[in-house]
């Protein structure tokens, strides 16, 4: 049984766990596991490992329009050497969006392995589950930054990869946008994945169309066009929100938000497509 069929059969179990964040009694509570293996290419710093395990549940956090109230992980490693540079990573992208890094636990492991959880605060989650045929669909940010980062990573160019590596949660993002959508995710397992989550959790379908919002950085590491797709649309690990919005909300939506919103579609009845053709429903997994 791979991951996403694991998901699938727990949806069932914990139907709480359908979001970005389980929703409790007026706070969304998360959590995330990171390891060597799948997700901390070599070349990854300590502090940049710290920052990014961080900022993937403070990311999910963000998704569901919240306010970060802290965050601990768990870290287990073959030695303790880089621990000190972990916690300054994680202490540093946790003051980027006015919370903090308040603890954890240590344990001995065979590979570097983190697991992080984040507690945030709202009266009004956004889910996956609200989106309306005739709704825009937009994306914060851009595009690729992880996927060329890992080409990066794979040539010895680790400083500009370890900077592409580190992203700033959307939280500022995510509570303007929670104003105005109907739903809202983030884009951990890439655009194309997310798009199919959102239209499965609606019941709708997704027209999306290019140009889509993909970082400069892929356009200095793609070989061709079919790898700038590849790392703009399939790749994920980017950590933006992908939400839905009534189309007279969206430049209201602009103006609020305080990172570049990008239209890039909108919701329709069924299937999932991108420039009229099928979007593949493919992301990121931890499958190795």
């Amino acid at each position: 049984m791979d991951e996403r069929a694991a998901l699938a059969v727990l949806a069932g179990q914990v139907p709480a766990a359908g979001d970005d964040a389980a929703v409790v009694d007026g706070h969304v509570l998360t959590t995330d596991m990171l390891h060597d293996r799948t997700d901390f290419p070599a070349g990854t710093s300590s502090y940049t490992a710290g920052w990014r395990a961080v900022g993937a549940s403070l990311s999910d956090v963000a998704a569901m329009g919240a306010d970060p109230v802290g965050v601990v992980a768990a870290y287990g490693a073959p030695s303790f050497a880089g621990v000190e540079s972990f916690v300054e990573g994680a202490q540093t992208v946790c003051e980027r969006v006015d919370t903090a890094y308040v603890g954890g636990d240590l344990d001995s492991h065979e590979e570097l392995t983190v697991a992080t959880t984040a507690l945030g605060r709202t009266d009004r989650p956004v889910r996956r589950s609200d989106a309306q045929p005739g709704d825009a669909v937009c994306v914060t940010g851009t595009l690729g930054r992880s996927g060329a980062a890992c080409r990066l990573f794979a040539v010895g160019e680790t400083e500009r990869a370890n900077a592409l590596f580190r992203f700033e949660p959307r939280i500022d993002a995510g509570q303007t946008l929670a104003t105005h959508a109907t739903a809202m995710m983030d884009s951990s397992d890439g655009l194309a994945r997310s798009l199919h989550q959102l239209a499965a959790a609606s019941d709708c379908g997704i027209a999306a169309e290019s140009p889509l919002p993909v970082d400069d950085a892929v356009e200095s590491v793609a070989a061709d066009g079919t790898e700038r797709r590849e790392l703009g649309v399939f790749f994920g690990e980017d950590f933006e929100l992908v939400c839905t919005l009534p189309p007279d909300r969206v430049s209201e939506a602009r103006e609020e938000t305080t990172v570049p919103l990008s239209r890039i579609g909108i919701v329709t009845g069924t299937g999932v497509s991108l420039d009229g053709d099928p979007l593949p429903d493919r992301g990121y997994t931890h499958d190795g």
